[in-house]
């Protein structure tokens, strides 16, 4: 069964959530939930089952974990709830974002992911927890270890699926899974539904409910796009020179390597212009200080790999620049949907050297819309 969206004003307290969320809900500045929340907080409320598609910058996050906390709120201390996500930087915000909107209940939430020390994560589990929100590989450490026990867990996410799926982590999820109860309700958010998430529900879901917002790879429309064709020995140049405006308050820029990216900091720290690196190759400490520095404003300018497309929670990006074109057109919905975020604009650059006209065309047909060109004095094609 899908339920269709419509354009129908609600308010959060509409949808059946007790005074102490909703209470937190106002404190976030938030009065009117999002197509996505609309839709798939009263359903997961009443305990149905659930697949959410929606695009990345639609609001998810808060789809479930207000109803989750909802659910949770005067309960003993066991782990009632589980949310696994496919990288840190995801299971960071989806903590955040229970933190935010629990603050006025008491429950109890652990983040567990890798990259860090094991000894705190397994005190603050064995303290008691109510929501576990964890990585697969680092939560299978903690249930070898007998730090952790699902006999009392009512709900468990899937969150970004695709990604996960996309990442290897089936096993680990089929192991995790193997370890809670039977009964309980499944959540399950993707921004794709490919045959390996259609699997996937089919398995471990009970008649869900579809929630669809959107068409499947569908860029967010308050995103200005633009192409910038320059040879790929001049992309740096235009950079520092684009990075001159103004309007770049907060840039995100994605390269396809982690070594690429390393190159674009030092090479705009040459032309004078402050930038940090996250990647794979950092320690979760340098990525955390990096993301927190962004954040602050004390740095404007990210450079990323896509480590950071998706699970970046990051309200005020004023750009996103693919300095590298993404190989996958899945990737360039899911980088640029950094930028135009809960209705605010934004804008989203893609550098395009010679021989990578035919991907910005596959994109183009994927998202159905002709990205217009900039070409820009002395970097086009054949300029120089």
């Amino acid at each position: 069964m899908s339920t269709e969206t419509d354009e129908t004003l609600v308010t959060f307290a509409e949808l059946g959530l007790v005074p102490q969320v909703l209470r937190a809900v106002v404190d976030a500045g938030y009065t009117t939930p999002t197509p996505i929340q609309r839709e798939a907080i009263p359903l997961a409320l009443s305990g149905r089952d659930l697949i959410g598609l929606a695009q990345t910058g639609t609001g998810k996050t808060a789809a479930f974990t207000l109803p989750i906390i909802n659910q949770l709120i005067g309960g003993p201390h066991r782990v009632r709830a589980l949310i696994l996500a496919p990288t840190r930087e995801l299971a960071v915000q989806v903590e955040e974002s229970f933190r935010k909107y629990g603050k006025h209940s008491s429950l109890k939430v652990v983040p567990v992911y890798g990259g860090v020390a094991l000894e705190p994560q397994t005190k603050a589990l064995r303290k008691g927890v109510d929501v576990i929100v964890a990585t697969p590989g680092r939560l299978l450490d903690h249930i070898e270890r007998q730090n952790v026990v699902f006999d009392e867990l009512e709900v468990l996410v899937l969150d970004e699926a695709d990604r996960m799926l996309d990442m290897g982590f089936a096993p680990q999820i089929n192991r995790v899974v193997a370890e809670i109860p039977r009964y309980r309700q499944t959540l399950l958010f993707s921004a794709t539904m490919p045959p390996e998430v259609e699997a996937l529900a089919r398995k471990y879901l009970r008649k869900p409910l579809v929630v669809q917002v959107g068409r499947r790879s569908m860029a967010a429309s308050t995103v200005a796009h633009a192409v910038y064709p320059v040879p790929r020995a001049r992309k740096i140049d235009l950079l520092i020179e684009l990075l001159q405006e103004e309007s770049m308050d907060s840039v995100l820029i994605f390269t396809r390597t982690k070594s690429g990216a390393d190159r674009v900091v030092r090479d705009l720290h040459d032309g004078g212009v402050q930038a940090t690196a996250m990647h794979g190759d950092k320690s979760q400490n340098e990525r955390t200080r990096a993301l927190e520095d962004f954040k602050k404003g004390k740095i404007r300018v990210l450079v990323a790999t896509d480590v950071a497309q998706r699970g970046l929670d990051v309200s005020g990006i004023t750009h996103v620049i693919n300095f590298d074109v993404p190989q996958e057109p899945e990737d360039y919905v899911h980088r640029i949907g950094r930028t135009g975020r809960a209705a605010q604009a934004g804008d989203a650059y893609t550098f395009m050297a010679p021989d990578e006209i035919a991907m910005v065309r596959t994109i183009e047909r994927v998202i159905g819309q002709e990205i217009p060109r900039i070409s820009v004095p002395g970097y086009d094609f054949g300029t120089g």
